[in-house]
């Protein structure tokens, strides 16, 4: 059995595991890479959510999944831009990654409340997952501002 297989089995055996969302990353980075592997993971388990890096060819790859039907969730979002793109791409979920921006003195969860009230205003059904937690008073903050 190959590494790769040792991770789609452990995913599998997460999912009997635990219920709700599950994500599974893609680690390719070009569109085509992104679309095989994502596929490949979504039929694990209708519990795989497919984790996809907030770059040009991952924004193609949510739209396509979206189309698709495969739910997805941006990760690496930096920026209420980025989590706009993801958004309009049809992103199941976006991940702001709260505690690298405060790690370089960035107020994150001033992202997190800029995210929620961009999706509010135009009704976006995308749920804001806050991503880099550094202590537990994030996520109380997090949940106070609004993310899911």
């Amino acid at each position: 059995m190959t590494g790769k297989d040792n991770i789609l089995e452990h995913y599998k055996k997460i999912c009997e595991i635990v219920t709700g969302d599950v994500s599974a990353e893609v680690i390719a980075t070009t569109f085509d890479e992104i679309v095989k592997e994502g596929e490949e993971l979504a039929k694990l388990h209708d519990q795989i959510i497919v984790k996809v890096p907030m770059i040009k060819e991952g924004i193609k790859a949510i739209k396509y999944f979206s189309d698709k039907g495969i739910k997805t969730n941006c990760t690496l979002v930096f920026s209420a831009g980025q989590a706009l793109l993801a958004a309009k791409a049809g992103a199941t979920y976006v991940s702001p990654f709260l505690g690298r921006l405060d790690d370089i003195s960035t107020d994150g969860l001033n992202l997190i409340a800029e995210i929620r009230l961009i999706y509010d205003n135009y009704g976006f059904d995308t749920e804001i997952l806050a991503a880099s937690i550094r202590h537990t008073m994030h996520v109380i903050d997090c949940a106070k501002i609004g993310a899911d």
